[in-house]
This record gives structure tokens, sequence and C-alpha cells, in this order.
């Protein structure tokens, strides 16, 4: 709980409501409410360093040299779910809490989607543009019903869910593609869990709702849409890059895609495209979240977030801190790292959809705030197909998704005086890693599928499988040598000889993908996968 003698000081620096600003004044807070501030660098600079906390949108910077300024700050607050204007890894060394409010758009960001999908469903941008100009081109705006039509959802998370409602509502029958959508969550929100070929073959409407990650950039790609059923028509109300913005004009001009309506663009501001000037194409500048009542709840909730911290201590929809009291954070800092370091091994390790994760804690593990322990093993997960999630977010996330959490614990049972074993459940397989913390508070893996290791855990880092036959290790490391690939540690482990082996390699880069088809292409490895770890 912060320490304060006098009141409390709060910054806002973007234009954020009247409303929330009073919020801060009731319960006992200073406000300066300076709503250009943050479009002026070094006047910002020049007076942070006298206020506890900064409540921002997203004209604000909060870099790192503004950051070594601000000896008094404690809390970074953003009213919106977006925080690439701020230098969360620099917020953190800094001590600052980095928050912001991951559920303040869902309903407007999904209601934007289903008007989009009625505006290219009946053109109605284009005849808007005809009869405003005195034309009365009845029989040229021929539209279609969504009734009966099939709606494909490309994710089925937190905004998916909503235009789901929505969609059932409208008669529609919907189809989804999600990794982490369990069958009986789908059945729970009425739709139907497919495959995406089989969401692309189906869908008269596609609607995407998921992250910007690497796996899902250009998910829509020209190859994808391809596949898409003739006279689709494809909306896009998440995040710019989702689909290849060149092959869906492509399409559009040769006819199989029959309209498209976008709000989000691979480059924003978005003063160009190829989509631009198409005819049955929708554009709108990135208005998801742009509503009066969105932009009062996001201010709302960063109002009281803020005020909760300053005052109490309480901890939400934090980035980069657990809901953990002060006395705790002294022990447990390292057994968070290690928890979010099993969790995002077990979730960069598979692409199948998860069922549950069992989470055991033995020994001094057994006895720590397991809540915020839970947090960070399913932030960690989640972490690997949707960036955005927290310790907070997480747990809400997986609820969505139907995936079960389990937690047991145990008396010391081992030689190490505690450790924190992660059982992933997807499909009919089961993915295990264990690890501990060292005297040195440092996280280390120590089993991975039941194989003992003793791995330092980096940034950068490479996962391979293979059988236990001579020459593996030659050939991993003439081949990182040959391509410039520099390894600062290297664990290895098997079951026993001949059997399965596995080896955990910390490298200085990211591991490349054409390093990663050259280990496979010698025929020694039956698996190499990327990882990288925050740490």
């Amino acid at each position: 709980m912060p320490q304060q003698t006098t009141a409390p000081r709060v910054l806002v620096s973007d234009a954020l409501s009247e409303t929330a600003v009073q919020i801060f004044r009731d319960r006992g807070i200073e406000v300066d409410y300076m709503p250009d501030l943050g479009k002026d660098k070094e006047k910002l600079a020049e007076i942070i360093g006298g206020y506890d906390g900064l409540a921002i949108r997203s004209a604000t910077k909060v870099t790192e040299k503004l950051l070594d300024g601000a000896a008094r700050l404690k809390v970074v607050a953003r009213a919106g779910i977006g925080v690439d204007n701020v230098d969360i890894p620099a917020a953190s060394r800094k001590g600052v809490i980095v928050m912001n409010t991951p559920f303040g758009n869902s309903v407007t960001t999904a209601e934007h989607a289903i008007a989009l999908m009625f505006a290219v469903a009946r053109q109605l941008p284009e005849a808007s543009v005809s009869t405003h100009a005195g034309k009365w081109e009845k029989n040229r705006f021929m539209g279609v019903e969504l009734f009966n039509k099939t709606l494909g959802l490309i994710g089925a998370g937190n905004i998916g869910s909503i235009v789901a409602d929505r969609a059932l509502g409208l008669r529609m029958k919907i189809v989804a593609y999600d990794p982490f959508l369990s069958e009986e969550r789908a059945e729970k929100i009425g739709v139907t869990k497919v495959e995406l070929d089989e969401l692309l073959r189906r869908a008269d409407f596609i609607s995407l709702h998921v992250p910007l990650t690497d796996k899902t950039r250009n998910i829509l790609s020209a190859e994808n849409l391809a596949k898409t059923k003739p006279g689709v028509r494809i909306v896009n109300a998440a995040r710019g890059g989702l689909i290849d913005e060149e092959a869906l004009a492509a399409a559009l001009k040769s006819g199989h895609v029959a309209g498209a309506a976008l709000d989000v663009f691979a480059t924003e501001p978005a003063t160009e495209s190829p989509l631009f000037n198409l005819p049955n194409v929708v554009v709108t500048p990135h208005l998801g979240a742009s509503t009066t009542e969105a932009q009062e709840n996001v201010a709302l909730q960063v109002a009281e977030q803020m005020a909760d911290y300053l005052l109490t201590g309480a901890v939400q929809n934090a980035l980069n801190m657990p809901s953990v009291t002060a006395e705790e954070a002294a022990v447990m800092g390292p057994w968070i790292k290690l928890a979010a370091h099993l969790g995002a091994f077990v979730g960069q390790t598979t692409e199948e959809p998860i069922k549950a994760i069992n989470i055991l804690y033995d020994g001094v593990a057994a006895g720590m705030n397991l809540n915020a322990l839970n947090a960070a093993v399913i932030a960690g997960v989640m972490k690997a197909a949707n960036p955005d999630v927290n310790m907070v977010s997480a747990p809400v996330v997986a609820r969505e998704r139907g995936i079960q959490i389990a937690t047991t614990t145990q008396d010391k049972a081992g030689v190490y005086d505690g450790y924190i074993k992660v059982t992933m459940v997807s499909g009919d397989r089961e993915r295990a890693i264990a690890g501990t913390v060292f005297s040195d508070h440092k996280p280390r893996f120590i089993q991975i599928r039941g194989i003992n290791v003793d791995a330092e855990i980096g940034n950068h880092m490479m996962y391979t499988r293979n059988r236990d036959v001579p020459g593996v290790i030659g050939t991993l490391g003439v081949t990182l040598g040959g391509m410039g690939v520099n390894m600062a540690n290297f664990t290895l482990g098997r079951v026993e000889g001949g059997g399965d082996a596995i080896a955990i390699t910390y490298l200085d880069e990211p591991l490349r993908e054409d390093v990663r088809q050259a280990l496979l292409a010698t025929g020694k490895f039956e698996q190499v996968r990327a990882l990288h770890f925050e740490v």
C-alpha cells in the first residue's frame, strides 16, 4: 500500500471527462486537469516530478526519459486498452504500476462491427452519397439480408461473444474459429466451433475479433481469401494487419469478395490504401471505441482504479504488477516471474484448444498467495495468443473460453524447498513443466515432459525434442554456429539412453525461422520451437 503523508496528486494530461476528474476530488486526491499537456513533451517532463499518478489516453507518451524525472510517480493509468505509448519495462524498473481498462470498450466495438456488417450488406454509405447528390438510384443498390446468413467469427472472446449475441438476435447462424474456445463455451454462447478452413468455406459474412500477433497477422491472406465462399463480405473492427489489404483489394476487384467494411488498417492514420474508393467498401477511421458511453466508461474506470491504488493500495488491471500486498511482494516476486515463465512455456508450445490448466504448488510455494501465482501462470499461457492480457484480465479470458483451472498444494516432496508444476490439457494431450526459484532468486526450469533439467531462463530461447542418439548435440552446435547464432547457455535431458530427449538453449537473439528450418532439415530433431520470455 502506498505510504502517503499528504494528499496524493494526480495529473491528467489527456482529455478525460469532468465526471472522472471529479472522482479524484471527491476522494480527497489533488488533481490537475491539463488535457493538452500530453502533446507538449518538454512541459510534461518539467512538471511530472510533482505527481503521484498520471492519467492518460493515447496522446501522452510515457517514455523512459519522462519516467527518469518522475521521482514521486507511483502509477500510470491508461483510459483504454492500448498501452503502446507507455514504456512498460522502464516503468517496471522505476517501480511505477501501469494500468489500463481492458473491458470498457467491448460493447461499443461489438456494436460497430454489427453496424459495419449492415452497412456493407445494404451498401448504405454509397446509397447515401448518391441520394445526397440528387440521384434516385433505387435499382443500383441491391443488398442482401443478414437473416439466415452464416456469420463466421474469427475470435470468440469478450468482443466476439457480444457480436455473436447480437447476431443471434438477427437470426444469423454462427460458426467460430478460436483455438482457446472450448466446446462447452461455444455451446453456451450459441456458436458452432470450427476450424479456420471450414469457417472460410461456410461463412457468408466474416468478422474478425482477435489481437494482432505473429500467429494472426494476415490471417486473411491471399491464400485464405481464396478459400472463402464466393460472394463473402468481410468486416474488421479489431486490428489492422489481420487482413492482407492488397489481397483483399484484388479479391474485391475480381468479385470473389462481394464487399468489405474496415475500421482498422495496417498503417494508421490511413491516408491511402488499396481499398480506398473501391465499390462496396466501407471504411471508418478507427471508430470502434468512439462512443460517448465508452469514453465515459473507461474514464470513470481509470479514475476509480487510480484512486483505489493511491489511497488503499488495491491494484486492478495492472499490466506489470500482481495483486499482492507489500509484505508478500518481497518474497513472491521471483515466484511470480517463475509462474509466468511456466505458463508462457506451455502457451507457446501448443496451437490446440486448451481444455484445462492444472497447477501444483509444492513446499514453500504452497504457502504463498496462490491467486497471484495462478494469475501469473494463466497470463503466461494466454499471452501466446493474446498479448493484451494481463494478470487481472487473463483469468477472465480463460473463464470466457471455458478453460478449467485446478490448483493443488502439497507439503515438500522432493529435493527442492518448493516448486511449481503446470500441466496443460489440450485435446487428448497433456504438457507439463515444473520450475523453482534458487537461492540467487532466479527462476529455473527443473522438469519438462517428465525429464529433469536445470535450465536458466532468458529472453530468447529454443526448445528441441529428439531421440537420444549420437550426433545430436554436434549437429545443433554446427548448425547454429554456421548460421551465426550464438548460444548463451545450453541444457539437455533425457528419459533413458536411446529414448526421448530434450534441450533448452538460451540464445543471444530470437531464433530465426531459417535457422529453425535448417535444424529440422537435418532430420535429427522431432520439434524445434522459438520461445520468448519476459525476464
